[in-house]
């Protein structure tokens, strides 16, 4: 018998693997598409908390001396809008604030100039490099201005003493998988929109297994903070249990100290260490502590000599209960300074013991 090709069959197969195919590469390219395509994307937070101070005995004594959430009674935190708008290659973010906290973090009580927390732009270089120009938030530091990433509400002395932003450039390598780097140059101190006296500072970051070590430096001149040379990090020590290190050492030769109303020469700065050791007792609630040791440091005043300052410890019991987007946040702080402080029948106090509860969503 004659064998017989359907040859019009094996068109069809033909024609419609190569269909497929076509359909295949379309769906690709749109999904690559739909990758690089402009992306607008808008997230923040909104906080507020109820404080108190059990030895109050005015405004004067419930303050620790370190930034935000020191008010008593029911508080505004912080409200903070972050527009961020990614076209792949470059991008810039605009970050707004307004509140206690954001004009604590901004230097400025005017809604009108103080409600840009951070505000730059930025460009891929390549997979391994990026810069970034504008204002943006320091690098120092385990604490950072956001409540939400944080897990005590209340901040340390380190985070407080330290620089909150900068504005300047900077550029950030990934050195590999597990290495880091980041160089800066940037307007000096924290008020940083400009830089009216032609001075700058520097930073560097190096980055290594999740582990910081941070740099920075300036003149010291006009209010500067100096050098600055901080630790951040953090270790797993078991599946729920976290251990966070933040050290840090300050020292401006160009600093002054004020001393019975006279402003001095002075070598000023600061060194501490903070422990943050945390436990996850289920998805939803976590428990941590900070302990805090914080000494300020004021030598070579002129005509006087070094200052004998007492340090501060501090210790921050912190509860965090999630539900969805909604973080509670219990939190017991005992500072201790000698006379620090001021009990509730007017006398000098070695130590101020608060509570607070705060509540924070962010979306």
């Amino acid at each position: 018998m004659k064998k017989i090709t359907n040859t019009k069959y094996v068109k069809n197969i033909f024609a419609s693997a190569l269909m497929l195919a076509a359909t295949a590469n379309t769906f690709a390219q749109d999904e690559e598409a739909a990758e690089e395509a402009p992306k607008l994307e808008i997230s923040g937070s909104v906080d507020a908390y109820y404080r108190t101070a059990f030895n109050d005995a005015g405004a004067a004594s419930t303050d620790p001396g370190t930034a935000f959430a020191n008010q008593t009674g029911f508080a505004l935190g912080m409200g903070n809008l972050i527009a961020s708008y990614d076209a792949g290659k470059v991008g810039a973010v605009l970050d707004i604030v307004v509140g206690p906290r954001g004009a604590g973090a901004t230097f400025n009580t005017d809604i009108v100039d103080g409600i840009v927390n951070q505000a730059y732009v930025y460009w891929n270089v390549s997979d391994k490099t990026t810069l970034t120009m504008g204002r943006f938030n320091t690098f120092l530091g385990y604490e950072v201005i956001a409540p939400q990433a944080n897990f005590n509400y209340s901040t340390s002395y380190l985070f407080s003493n330290g620089p909150f932003s900068h504005m300047g450039l900077k550029a950030d390598f990934a050195l590999s998988d597990d290495f880091s780097l980041m160089v800066g140059v940037m307007n000096p101190w924290d008020t940083n929109d400009i830089s009216g006296t032609g001075e700058y500072s520097f930073g560097a970051q190096l980055g290594f297994y999740g582990q910081y070590l941070n740099f920075y430096y300036d003149s010291g001149k006009n209010g500067g903070l100096g050098t600055e040379i901080d630790f951040t990090g953090g270790f797993d020590i078991s599946d729920s249990f976290f251990l966070g290190i933040n050290a840090a050492y300050d020292t401006n030769s160009n600093g002054t100290a004020e001393v019975g109303g006279v402003e001095l020469d002075a070598t000023t700065g600061f060194y501490g260490v903070a422990l943050y050791p945390q436990i996850a007792a289920s998805d939803a609630f976590s428990i941590g502590l900070r302990a805090e040791y914080f000494q300020s440091v004021v030598d070579d005043v002129t005509g006087i000599g070094d200052l004998d300052i007492d340090g501060v410890t501090a210790f921050t019991l912190t509860g965090s209960y999630s539900v969805d987007n909604l973080i509670l946040k219990p939190e017991f702080r005992l500072d201790s300074l000698k006379d620090g402080f001021t009990d509730s029948d007017g006398a000098a106090s070695d130590s101020l013991a608060t509570f607070a509860l705060a509540a924070i969503y962010s979306f």
